[in-house]
């Protein structure tokens, strides 16, 4: 459930976005309604990558160019878009469980080519303090993040 009672599957005004790693040999396009927030998380994994997620649907993500160059981040059992040549971690595919409302990929919003930094300062932003495993809470410090 998102800010305003919405379900993330629930779109409101969607922009096709056009996304690249640092060396562009994989290439994207998603659309997404930056009105339905971004997303930062305090655990280890999240901190360390500096990871600033925006939730897409699975059928609104296509991968244009460069699927060969794909593959998933280390240790991780996702299913995911991490360019093997610059080691950008662009997405993961994350399944429907307890957590979420339905399956959704997970777009990083530094590999969104075209979004103009003002909509994304103008996006809300959800945080979770998973750092303590407590993953529906807002952590006490957030300006790091």
């Amino acid at each position: 459930m998102l800010a305003g009672g919405l379900r993330y599957h629930e779109r409101v005004t969607t922009q096709t976005y056009k996304g690249s790693c640092a060396c562009r040999r994989v290439r994207f396009e998603v659309a997404l309604d930056l009105s339905e927030g971004t997303y930062k998380c305090n655990c280890t994994s999240c901190w360390k990558r500096r990871w600033w997620s925006v939730r897409g649907r699975p059928e609104d993500f296509r991968v244009l160019e460069g699927a060969p160059d794909l593959t998933a981040r280390g240790g991780s059992s996702r299913p995911g878009g991490f360019c093997k040549h610059c080691g950008t971690h662009i997405y993961e595919h994350v399944a429907a469980d307890a957590w979420n409302d339905g399956a959704f990929v997970s777009i990083n919003v530094a590999c969104l080519d075209d979004l103009a930094p003002a909509d994304l300062a103008a996006a809300p932003v959800q945080y979770f303090d998973g750092r303590a495993d407590d993953w529906w809470s807002t952590p006490r410090e957030t300006r790091h993040l």
